[in-house]
């Protein structure tokens, strides 16, 4: 606990045996409460080593997408009594040591949403960002910080923390199952005014580290874009999207 709140730490995974273990023995347990492994259907092991872990597990018997295995782990997590919850990808491409520090940022008061950015200092492509991941993160960024009228240094980690408030309050079951979930959760914050904050991470491009492809990156990038303009029609009045309205 943090300012007597609940923590709770989430793991969307898809084949990750080989990388949960190591992402989990860096988790500050004097601090978290809570940690949940929801794994989307893997072709390894993953399962099995988290329940040798002792991590609390879930599995569903068919794929239901990055946002679809997301939706579980938050839902989990309020069920659970979670006052915050930190997504953290179990492939090590992000260091768990920052969870203390990004909870603490809503356990005080201080933010709703925190992101660990990869753009913030020089950790992206020191630590192997393909670049150009970089530069279509940099593009996007600068785009959705036009279109919502925001301003992040990205839009696109997948190390991030929540309130409960935000977790209850915002029609996620209204997002895609895809990629692209994550991108219209931060428009949603954005569009309901919570507060957003960042603490620059570094972070690690390796073999075993989950990424996906060219074209799956088109799309995810096809979606962002989309979820930009649909965001600025609304604020203009000229359409309702089902993901803008409250639930």
């Amino acid at each position: 606990m943090l300012n007597n709140k609940r923590i709770a730490v989430v793991l969307p995974a898809y084949n990750a045996a080989k990388t949960l273990e190591i992402t989990y023995k860096e988790i500050p347990f004097e601090f978290v409460d809570d940690v949940i492994l929801v794994d989307d259907a893997s072709r390894d092991d993953t399962a099995e080593v988290a329940r040798r872990l002792g991590i609390r597990t879930i599995v569903h018997e068919e794929n239901k997408g990055y946002g679809g295995n997301q939706k579980t782990c938050y839902k989990t997590a309020l069920d659970l009594g979670a006052d915050i919850v930190v997504m953290l990808h179990p492939d090590y491409q992000y260091t768990p040591k920052l969870i203390t520090a990004m909870a603490s940022m809503i356990a005080y008061g201080e933010f709703d949403a925190v992101l660990a950015s990869r753009i913030l200092g020089i950790g992206a492509l020191k630590g192997g960002m393909p670049f150009y991941k970089y530069v279509a993160n940099r593009f996007l960024t600068l785009f959705e910080n036009l279109m919502l009228g925001h301003k992040l240094s990205e839009y696109h980690t997948g190390y991030r923390a929540f309130s409960r408030e935000i977790l209850e309050k915002l029609p996620l079951d209204a997002n895609s199952d895809d990629f692209v979930f994550d991108n219209q959760m931060l428009a949603q914050i954005v569009w309901f005014g919570y507060r957003i904050g960042e603490v620059s991470c570094p972070t690690k491009y390796f073999e075993d580290a989950s990424s996906i492809n060219f074209r799956r990156s088109v799309i995810y990038g096809v979606g962002v874009v989309k979820t930009a303009v649909q965001f600025r029609l609304n604020k203009a009045g000229l359409v309702s999207s089902h993901i803008f309205r409250r639930k």
